[in-house]
């Protein structure tokens, strides 16, 4: 399985969806990685990068929702520690199996690809709506 961009990824703010298309970027890196070889070090590194990316996004997610005053700003960032954990789970997995297993890869698509697109269509994209119509009303 590959992570895609696609249409109903769009969220309408463009820095949210630009950092998504990274996101989406790292992740098939890091799938791509275990494909091509079996190597511990390769899939722990893709990891990081992974994990870095991850936590700049959020950090990102969570400062603008912090400016618009966002009202679902606690339940978000629970969210975005339920993928936090995944992301520990992770590197756990490659270190027990020494190296990306066939389970691994499993887990990044379930736990990671599937969460980021419901967390993008439900969570993002009530944030962009949120902000434009703030946005809006500020205009009036």
């Amino acid at each position: 399985m590959r992570a895609e961009f696609d249409e109903s990824l769009v969220t309408g703010n463009e820095m949210i969806d630009s950092q998504h298309k990274e996101l989406i970027d790292k992740i098939n890196k890091l799938l791509d990685s275990c494909e091509t070889t079996k190597d511990k070090l390769v899939a722990v590194k893709t990891l990081d990068y992974l994990a870095d990316y991850t936590e700049f996004h959020f950090g990102e997610e969570e400062k603008l929702q912090e400016s618009i005053q966002y009202p679902g700003i606690a339940e978000h960032k629970k969210e975005h520690d339920k993928l936090r954990n995944v992301v520990k789970d992770l590197y756990n997995m490659l270190e027990e199996e020494e190296g990306p297993s066939d389970a691994f890869v499993e887990q990044v698509n379930k736990n990671v690809i599937e969460w980021l697109y419901r967390h993008i269509k439900g969570f993002d994209r009530s944030v962009a709506e949120y902000k434009f119509m703030n946005d809006s009303s500020e205009r009036l």
